[in-house]
């Protein structure tokens, strides 16, 4: 008989041993911990970023959701007013005149008074007056009660955006006019109600008449033309390089300029869609045709990488099997490869569009930084887009845009969020598993 193998290692060998292991997977779950914080540490700094952001934005241009206007008894004085051409009177001064005398006040020799009245009111007023006259030439000689938006000063400093306590040489707003603004404010002749204009109307160089209807129109037209070229195209090239191309030296260069064609700045695209669209073709400029073509240019990358990933996803299986029962090499991509690769070809295009609604540079290269009043009925006007309309109102000298742009802002991010919920629910609706 053979003894049994003796252990050579001593106790307290396979205790140091033992610790030696402890100490490092001590060691390993303590770094394991410690890269859960970091993460958790990392996502909370984003959302912090995210939550000032979004707070600054909104306290910026919450007050531009709502405005004050006034309504007033006006007397169309057949002194004041020519009756065959009503458009020609001056119904500002008329307003402020006779307001100033329901305030007890008396107008200087040199009409100051009234014209501090004056710029209270909106020249919104003197159109409605015009109009309301032609339509009812028996008003002249009585009084209409007309309602009007305020100024844009006199709709800040209602809002407590201008401080009584600045210097008056600082302000726009006199001291007078806060007075007259808390009376009329005091008898009921002016009230706050939801700002409709900033919804249902276009741009204007006056902040209390602007509004983003034309920016969300055009920007609207200009999605549809990129829609209806990037899509089709940007499918179709993928298709053909994912399940027809050979793999060849030529494909390989195609495929690498896709994806370097990703990250070429917007701006470029811009600098083609100025020389490519405007100044060789001839088509026009500042249309919502041009921005669809120069957007579509740029989303197209992504539309080909996004769809390609997808008919990379669809199992192999599904092609052989297709194959196996007589299918043809077309019947078997739409068939059944393209299907079941759907919901990522819409959501990448989703994106795809969701990121080309939100580019300024392009824009600006092709004349879309012009002031264009009104809403856009074709492709092929001359209009606005929510990113250059932003940057527009930005840089306007009237305080009253900038909380417009704030407002603005946010329209573009609800726009925004509304196309990403929409990929979202597209996706689950056609996803299929197998």
């Amino acid at each position: 008989m053979t003894d049994a193998p003796v252990n050579t290692i001593t106790a307290p060998a396979q205790s140091a041993r033992t610790q030696k292991l402890q100490a490092r997977l001590r060691t390993r779950y303590a770094r394991e911990t410690r890269f859960k914080w970091y993460g958790r540490a990392a996502i909370a700094f984003a959302l912090t970023f995210l939550v000032v952001l979004l707070a600054s934005i909104v306290m910026q241009g919450r007050t531009a959701f709502y405005s004050h206007s006034f309504t007033l008894p006006v007397y169309m004085d057949p002194a004041q007013i020519d009756a065959t051409y009503p458009q020609g009177a001056n119904f500002e001064l008329i307003v402020a005149q006779q307001q100033l005398r329901r305030l007890g006040e008396q107008d200087d020799a040199d009409g100051t008074k009234a014209a501090q009245m004056r710029a209270l009111f909106s020249s919104e007023i003197k159109f409605k007056a015009a109009e309301r006259l032609t339509r009812q030439p028996s008003l002249l000689g009585q009084t209409v009660t007309m309602t009007a938006p305020m100024s844009d000063i006199a709709d800040l400093y209602l809002k407590g955006k201008i401080d009584r306590s600045i210097p008056q040489d600082q302000r726009q707003v006199s001291n007078q006019q806060m007075d007259w603004l808390d009376q009329m404010k005091e008898s009921g002749s002016v009230r706050a109600h939801f700002s409709s204009a900033l919804f249902t109307k276009g741009d204007s160089t006056q902040p209390e008449l602007a509004g983003v209807l034309g920016a969300v129109v055009g920007s609207a037209l200009m999605l549809m033309v990129t829609a209806l070229i990037a899509i089709p195209v940007g499918v179709a090239a993928a298709v053909w390089l994912e399940e027809y191309s050979p793999r060849n030296r030529i494909t390989a260069i195609i495929e690498v300029n896709i994806n370097n064609l990703a990250a070429v700045p917007s701006i470029v695209y811009g600098l083609l869609g100025l020389a490519l669209f405007i100044n060789w073709m001839h088509l026009p400029r500042a249309s919502p045709l041009v921005g669809g073509l120069v957007l579509a240019l740029m989303a197209l990358p992504t539309v080909i990488i996004a769809t390609r990933s997808s008919l990379k996803a669809v199992p192999p299986s599904i092609r052989e099997a297709a194959l196996a029962m007589g299918a043809s090499r077309t019947q078997t991509v739409f068939g059944h490869v393209l299907p079941l690769a759907m919901p990522g070809v819409m959501t990448g295009a989703i994106i795809a569009l969701a990121h080309a609604l939100g580019e300024t540079a392009p824009l600006l290269l092709i004349g879309m930084i012009s002031f264009v009043p009104g809403v856009p009925h074709a492709i092929n006007e001359p209009v606005g887009a929510l990113p250059s309309l932003i940057y527009i109102w930005e840089n306007a000298s009237e305080r009253a845009f900038h909380e417009r742009t704030a407002a603005a802002i946010l329209v573009l991010l609800a726009f925004m969020i509304v196309m990403n919920a929409a990929a979202i629910l597209l996706r689950r609706r056609f996803e299929r598993r197998w």
